[in-house]
């Protein structure tokens, strides 16, 4: 082998190593909010109906606000990949986070305490809309300890030491599923606080995951040597504005994506109720396989960073292309996967009992069939952004992403689904349209790096 593909191998192994532990720790955060749907459905629709709306209101502020947080990876990464006087830096730009997280929740708390106007502006049903705030006024008090954990993650994975966020995860599943048996339905002698109890649940699950992060930076070796958690209430005030500068856009972008897909979700339900149901049905599938490329991007964005603080060009350009490559290779499989056995991938969500499960079933066959392009270009644009975050480049990105998924995504859905009449099909193809516009655009940029000035200059 010559030293050119074992460099290249190198990084793909690295790329691995690192991807892997962020896509399961993923899943998990997936895992701990489809297990509070489950458990507050166990209780009766209405309730389930209630705090799922409260859910998707309270999960839109909390991944931009995850969003603001995922500056702190390329920041840090870039810091260690410099190693002169890392360790301070590191600690700096970990204790502002913190900082940024605190501020960020004040108006995320003033927004989310008001749940129920915002619900009916929307148009929801009031009693469904009280049932969402009695819901989110708990819940929203966990965001805070998730955050913070968020930022830990961010931590060890710039180390390259990704698998402790694994465990955790792993562990804060176990624990949601406790909390919430215990006080959702009243056992070990607690009493049963339905809706109330899962939000109370959601608090001690993130809580447990940020002291057990908490207890591995302070034990381990590697993490204790940068002593985070030191002179916490330092003022920083340049650092601060520096998390804010490049978390901002990203938090912006973060909220667009998670935006565009209520839009659609909205939209649908102009069509009709089946259509809402297939739609459903396709985005849950699609969304699961996102995990892979959204942890490969993760990756991306720390070997990416850590090449940008070496200033290692011949670094940057192998961490950006395997990730690129790794991840739009699993979406392409997927895609192929999807294409090939949509009936059988659909029928998992079906109640055959149901009477109008087959007509669901035939829509969720059909846009299922636009899932498999939507698949390879979502990847794309994931990865994509991620490349770019590793080179500290989040505004003009938030511009791709406004552009591609609001004015193309929702502008070509909304007019082939009532204009052309293309219904639900109409609207896939728009939302597909509009992730390859920002996944061609991400793509531009990254080639252009050096043209554009991108690149960390020698010296």
């Amino acid at each position: 082998m010559t030293e050119r593909n074992k460099l290249w191998a190198g990084e793909l192994s690295k790329t691995i190593k690192l991807a892997w532990p962020l896509i399961l720790s993923n899943l998990t955060f997936s895992l701990i909010g489809a297990t509070d749907v489950l458990m507050i459905g166990w209780l009766g629709a209405e309730e389930l109906a209630g705090a799922s709306l409260g859910f998707n209101l309270a999960m839109l502020a909390a991944i931009s606000s995850m969003g603001v947080m995922t500056a702190s990876a390329p920041m840090m990464a870039s810091e260690i990949g410099r190693k002169w006087n890392s360790v301070r830096d590191v600690r700096r730009t970990f204790r502002q986070s913190f900082w940024v997280a605190i501020t960020i929740m004040v108006p995320v708390w003033l927004i989310l305490w008001n749940a129920e106007a915002i619900l009916l502006t929307l148009g929801q049903l009031p009693e469904l809309a009280a049932k969402a705030q009695t819901y989110v006024r708990i819940y929203m008090f966990s965001i805070l300890p998730f955050l913070f954990t968020i930022v830990i993650r961010n931590f060890i994975s710039a180390l390259e030491r990704p698998r402790w966020a694994m465990v955790i995860g792993m562990l804060g599943v176990l624990a949601n599923i406790a909390f919430n048996y215990v006080l959702i339905f009243g056992k070990l002698g607690f009493p049963a606080l339905g809706i109330v109890g899962a939000g109370i649940g959601s608090i001690l699950t993130n809580l447990v995951m940020f002291a057990g992060m908490a207890i591995v930076l302070t034990t381990d070796r590697q993490f204790r040597r940068y002593r985070l958690f030191g002179n916490f209430w330092r003022v920083d005030w340049e650092r601060y504005r520096s998390v804010w500068k490049l978390g901002l856009p990203i938090g912006v972008t973060f909220a667009l994506e998670g935006g565009v897909f209520s839009a659609a979700v909205l939209l649908m339900g102009l069509i009709d109720t089946l259509s809402v149901a297939a739609h459903a049905i396709a985005l849950q599938i699609a969304s699961l396989s996102f995990m892979v490329p959204m942890g490969i991007a993760q990756a991306a964005t720390v070997r990416v960073g850590i090449g940008y603080g070496r200033k290692d060009n011949a670094l940057i350009h192998r961490a950006g292309w395997t990730a690129f490559v790794l991840g739009t290779g699993f979406m392409t499989l997927t895609a192929a996967i999807i294409w090939i056995f949509p009936e059988p991938l659909a029928g998992l969500f079906i109640d055959y009992d149901n009477p109008q499960s087959t007509a669901v079933l035939a829509l969720a066959v059909k846009f299922l069939a636009i899932a498999a392009l939507f698949q390879i270009v979502d990847g794309a644009q994931v990865v994509g952004a991620g490349m770019l975050r590793g080179l500290h480049d989040t505004t003009l990105p938030m511009v791709f992403a406004a552009f591609g998924y609001w004015i193309v995504g929702i502008g070509v859905g909304a007019g082939l689904a009532f204009w052309a009449d293309w219904r639900g099909e109409g609207l896939w193809a728009g939302l597909a349209a509009g992730l390859g516009v920002v996944a061609v655009l991400m793509l531009v940029r990254w080639v252009m790096r050096a043209r554009l000035g991108l690149l960390p200059k020698a010296g």
